[in-house]
């Protein structure tokens, strides 16, 4: 029979939960409107071999921004890139808003982009990382049976800029940036039990919430219609 003051320390440690703080910050330059058949895609910058902006958050972004009824169409990153292949390789992608001039000039991507009826890109740079760790968790088995003893913790941050460029204007629309920071437990009497801060995650809605604010209806298309 376990001790009640085992009992009760894991209750205690069931009750503990790793924080997280989120820090959103915005520039505007102009207003984003959307016409009716608009859509949007989302791309992580992949500047090297050993440097991406992971997938997941891209993906997870894009889900936020479409969410909640928001009437936005969000282009699959892969998609995307696969049927503007090579263009929107890491070694090809534009830098920088002035060179989607460059892009319109070739006649087989402004045909592809105007099939998928993109308006604007949103480039997403940035990573999250473990930035610190403390204590230990040891485990061992023995004669009478096994377990893990100890104590660990580990801090993570997240830091993503997006960038919204008008494709049709070629021009900087806004950016906005998402800094995440949480620290995450690992308590372990006999059984580990993990207390994650959800980083990345809590960046990712912060973010995402943000850029669905930037996007508006065209309301003289709505007007016209």
């Amino acid at each position: 029979m376990r001790h009640p003051s085992y009992l009760l320390a894991c209750l205690y440690l069931l009750s503990l939960s790793a924080c997280t703080s989120v820090t959103i910050d915005e520039y505007q330059r102009a207003e984003a409107s959307l016409a009716s058949g608009d859509r949007i895609v989302l791309l992580g910058r992949r500047h090297s071999p050993d440097y991406e902006t992971e997938p997941d958050l891209i993906n997870c972004v894009g889900k936020v921004i479409s969410a909640n009824q928001s009437g936005i169409s969000v282009i699959p990153e892969k998609q995307f890139v696969d049927e503007l292949y090579p263009w929107f390789e890491p070694r090809m992608a534009p830098m920088r808003p002035e060179r989607l001039e460059y892009l319109m000039k070739q006649p087989q991507v402004r045909e592809k982009i105007e099939d998928l009826k993109l308006r604007y890109v949103i480039w997403i740079d940035g990573s999250t990382q473990q930035t610190g760790s403390a204590g230990s968790v040891g485990c061992a088995v023995g004669p009478g049976g096994g377990g893990c003893f100890g104590f660990g913790t580990w801090d993570d941050k997240s830091d993503y800029e997006a960038e919204v460029w008008d494709y049709q204007k070629q021009d900087l629309v806004a950016k906005v940036s998402a800094d995440a920071k949480g620290t995450s437990y690992m308590p372990a009497l006999v059984v580990p039990i993990p207390l994650l801060a959800r980083v990345q995650s809590n960046a990712c809605k912060g973010l995402g919430a943000q850029l669905r604010e930037i996007f508006v209806p065209d309301s003289s298309a709505n007007a016209g219609a």
